[in-house]
């Protein structure tokens, strides 16, 4: 692989419960490669089985990076994951080994490869209305709200998810212009890697019946034990990370509110329609290669054959 291996990276993404973990472990053991984590919930400490972090025994030995990274109160977005996933995969191509990216968040695996926009100047003031007003009246109306200054943002955003909802609409008051047509402006055109970008693809009704079952085994594992932790360490159930899909549905059950099965049946079909908006987010790039995890000779041939050319860049 010679000195093409520091400027390129091999994507392995797609929707959450696809088998990406498994498969890039299988690589990166027929490769010498290493691994960059690319969720956004697995750079959380004391978030292990909601986030399904792989284990030691699922990693196999694999040297995997920026999981475990920060606090679930500490701040952490696209473009700190940029500047240390950077930083992982150039301390990767110093010791002569390949790198693989895997992950199921889009924006995280687009700011690496592709940078991040330069969006708007903030507004504290305007920013602490907008938490109240959240606060009061709930993110979903804040969502609706959305909805109809940019759509294109509320589509991909989730309803529940605050911190995003507020970002965007105060992108909005700001510039007058939706945050989606900032983003399309920009182009995301910093492109710093090479890559090889392989989506795990498997047919709906399978991956449905995979996040069904494992949204049962994590309740199985110890979700309910591993949320009441955090609650007690302090972590207020409002943090973002406490938000997410698993904990939220714990917190809902540990608060009376959900019966467990209520919160089981609420927790599948919440991870499917965040596995629906991965999918949306995923096939709008052209550039991924969709494999089945079966096919593995084919997939390692690709990866080879994609290390071994010479960097364009």
């Amino acid at each position: 692989m010679g000195g093409t291996v520091g400027k390129k990276v091999v994507v392995v993404c797609g929707p959450t419960a696809s088998g990406k973990t498994r498969l890039a472990v299988k690589l990166a053991r027929a490769l010498n490669a290493e691994i960059i984590n690319a969720d956004s919930m697995q750079v959380y400490r004391g978030m292990d089985i909601g986030t399904a972090k792989p284990t030691p025994e699922e990693r196999g030995g694999i040297p995997h990076h920026l999981l475990d990274v920060v606090e679930p109160d500490q701040e952490f977005n696209a473009a700190i994951y940029r500047s240390m996933a950077l930083q992982a995969a150039a301390d990767i191509s110093s010791r002569g080994r390949s790198c693989l990216v895997v992950g199921g968040t889009g924006l995280y695996i687009k700011s690496l490869l592709q940078g991040l926009f330069d969006c708007s100047p903030t507004d504290e003031r305007l920013r602490e209305s907008l938490r109240r007003e959240c606060e009061a009246l709930g993110p979903r109306m804040l969502h609706d709200r959305l909805r109809q200054v940019d759509p294109e943002s509320a589509e991909r955003i989730h309803p529940n998810d605050r911190v995003r909802i507020i970002r965007s609409l105060e992108i909005f008051h700001l510039t007058g212009r939706p945050a989606s047509e900032l983003m399309k402006a920009h182009g995301f055109r910093e492109k710093t890697l090479s890559a090889l970008k392989l989506g795990v693809k498997r047919e709906r009704k399978e991956l449905y019946g995979r996040i069904e079952a494992r949204s049962i085994a994590m309740v199985e594992a110890g979700l309910v034990q591993e949320t009441e932790k955090l609650l007690r360490k302090g972590y207020s159930p409002n943090l973002k990370p406490m938000r997410a899909i698993g904990y939220r549905h714990m917190v809902a059950y540990l608060r009376g509110e959900w019966s467990m099965e209520e919160a089981i049946v609420n927790l599948q079909r919440d991870t499917r329609r965040y596995a629906k908006r991965q999918l949306t987010w995923f096939n709008a790039d052209p550039e991924i290669e969709w494999v089945a995890p079966g096919d593995f000779d084919v997939i390692l041939k690709r990866v080879r054959k994609f290390f071994s050319q010479e960097d364009c860049l």
